[in-house]
């Protein structure tokens, strides 16, 4: 199917049906030990969630890893509706049981599409490439665990997303006060993950 005839079909935002994106991205350790990152992002407030690291992604674990997650989704006030992933085969039938389970139908993208995950890929290219793991050297699971915990929280609560009328995902459900320039001598600034990124707030 053409990657513009899926997201046609597709189409949530107008249904107004909370969803999710689901993939896995790797990073190499400087040992030369491959880790692979299960992580799940909301369409409509891009919030993401990191649920686990592995060197052995088997079926067991991925599954594990749904079940967590709905878990969490069940706090939600509008319960997600869908999940979409792709055709990776460390997606077993079994995950997709899992989520089935919670009413939440999972939807697979097309092969190869260029836009059918973008939701997905747009964040791994923010998280590997533009912003965050490859200016770091990792060492190994637990520092990857603490950079990747550091990051998430960041993207959540503090980044202002351009989609979002540049409001952090968290942000979204806080009563938005209005704009006035601060005084530059009540700014602070505090560094994350070593000085690769900034978080400023206003002193009181």
């Amino acid at each position: 199917m053409p990657d513009g005839g899926f997201w046609a079909i597709l189409n949530l935002r107008a249904q107004a049906a909370p969803a999710l994106a689901t993939d896995f991205f790797t990073v190499d350790t400087i040992v030369l030990k491959r880790l692979d990152v299960l992580f799940f992002i909301e369409l409509d407030t891009q919030r993401v969630y990191v649920t686990g690291i592995t060197a052995k992604p088997a079926r067991e674990w991925v599954t594990r890893q749904a079940r967590n997650l709905s878990v969490v989704l069940s706090e939600r006030v509008r319960p997600v509706k869908f999940v979409i992933r792709d055709c990776d085969t460390k997606f077993t039938a079994s995950v997709d049981e899992e989520f089935g389970a919670e009413g939440i139908e999972v939807i697979r993208t097309p092969a190869r599409p260029p836009r059918a995950h973008a939701f997905a890929e747009r964040f791994v290219g923010t998280v590997r490439c533009r912003e965050c793991l490859d200016r770091l050297l990792v060492v190994h699971r637990r520092q990857l665990e603490v950079i990747l915990r550091e990051f998430v929280t960041h993207d959540n609560q503090h980044w202002p997303h351009r989609s979002l009328a540049q409001r952090a995902p968290l942000a979204l459900e806080r009563a938005r006060s209005p704009f006035s320039c601060p005084d530059a001598t009540r700014l602070r600034r505090t560094d994350k993950l070593g000085g690769l990124i900034h978080e400023y707030r206003v002193a009181a």
